[in-house]
């Protein structure tokens, strides 16, 4: 059974944790796509839609953050998951006063992935 938010976009310069995350949230019904940076992330949202958008913190190019920020000023109402494995406060803060709807660290469990997205659909 597909979920209210069908399309997610992942992004994460690692290869294997953004194949990973596209192969189970596939399984479990949902509609992925991947980016290996937020530049690639951004150049992809200017031709499709997606309901969420999972995004590691620290990449090559720009950062979660630096992308975060572009998101929001072209797509405000993006629903946003922000994920790392450098879990520190003050990146906490800031992804959730740039509009990110939940930070997780790494590695992701995807039962406490799954309830975040469930969340934000209720959310919606």
């Amino acid at each position: 059974m597909l979920q209210e938010y069908k399309r997610i976009l992942v992004v994460d310069d690692e290869e294997n944790a953004r194949v990973a995350l596209s192969k189970i949230l596939t399984h479990d019904g949902y509609m992925v796509s991947s980016a290996g940076n937020g530049l690639e992330a951004l150049n992809f949202l200017r031709s499709n839609d997606v309901e969420l958008i999972i995004t590691d913190l620290n990449m090559p190019e720009m950062n979660g953050l630096m992308f975060l920020r572009e998101l929001k000023r072209s797509y405000p109402a993006s629903k946003v998951i922000m994920i790392t494995a450098y879990g520190e406060v003050e990146s906490y803060l800031e992804a959730i006063t740039l509009g990110a709807f939940e930070y997780i660290n790494k590695p992701v469990k995807y039962d406490d992935l799954k309830k975040v997205i469930d969340k934000i659909s209720k959310a919606a």
